[in-house]
């Protein structure tokens, strides 16, 4: 799945202030139930809790991408993160994390998920892309951003 098929402008947040993992992770759970009329927001702190004690999220280069599965996840949903500063986040080459890509999916269908989550390993393993991100100064521009990166990247390759 592409970027604008799981992210919205009302799940794309700049200048998120957290001081640490879990409490991003907590923060991101509210969103997540905000935006999301059918999660709970417990449900989703304990599933992606439970999902970085398999393993750290943070994949290096300040990006994280926590994911899980739901039980009551319709449809897979997206949340993109902008720190205000970047945190700890046990991430692979030890840098903390700033970019925060969250990805919520159904819990029937795990095809889906490793094929999401690799297209978006790839993405944001691609310096372009990260700056693109970085330069944002609000919502409206993180999520353009993230869109349309996206898609010239799509068209480059």
């Amino acid at each position: 799945m592409r970027v604008r098929e799981l992210l919205t402008l009302a799940r794309t947040h700049h200048g998120v202030q957290a001081s640490s993992k879990k409490q991003l992770l907590d923060q991101v759970a509210q969103l997540a139930a905000a935006s999301c009329g059918s999660l709970n927001e417990q449900e989703v702190f304990d599933a992606l809790v439970a999902r970085e004690k398999l393993g750290s999220t943070g994949i290096g280069e300040g990006i994280a991408i926590p994911h899980c599965r739901l039980g009551h996840c319709q449809q897979a949903v997206g949340l993109l993160l902008k720190l205000e500063t970047p945190i700890d986040f046990d991430a692979v080459d030890g840098q903390p994390v700033d970019l925060v890509f969250v990805l919520l999916v159904p819990q029937d269908n795990p095809e889906q998920h490793l094929k999401t989550l690799s297209h978006l390993a790839s993405l944001f393993n691609d310096e372009t892309y990260r700056t693109e991100l970085r330069r944002s100064i609000d919502n409206q521009q993180l999520y353009q951003a993230a869109i349309e990166s996206e898609a010239e990247l799509r068209l480059a390759s």
